[in-house]
C-alpha cells in the first residue's frame, strides 16, 4: 500500500487536514512523520518535526539569525 503525503494547516493545539495522507515531512530531519505520531509543529513557520530534538534546533538556529 502507497503512502501519502497530506497537507494540513498547524494551529496552536491541533491541525487541520486540507489534503488528506498518512504522513509529513519533518522541515529539519526530512523524516516522515506517521500523522498518529505528529506531536512538535510551528504555528508560525506552518512546518512538522519529528521530535523535541528538531523542533529544539529548529528554535536555536531562529534565535542566532
Amino acid at each position: 500500500m502507497n503512502k501519502k503525503l497530506a497537507k494540513l494547516k498547524y494551529l496552536p493545539n491541533n491541525y487541520q487536514v486540507i489534503e488528506p495522507g498518512d504522513y509529513v515531512v519533518c522541515a529539519v530531519s526530512g523524516k516522515l512523520i506517521d500523522l498518529n505520531n505528529l506531536n512538535y509543529w510551528s504555528v508560525e513557520l506552518q512546518e512538522p518535526y519529528y521530535s523535541y530534538v528538531e523542533a529544539h534546533m529548529k528554535n536555536e538556529k531562529l534565535k542566532k539569525k
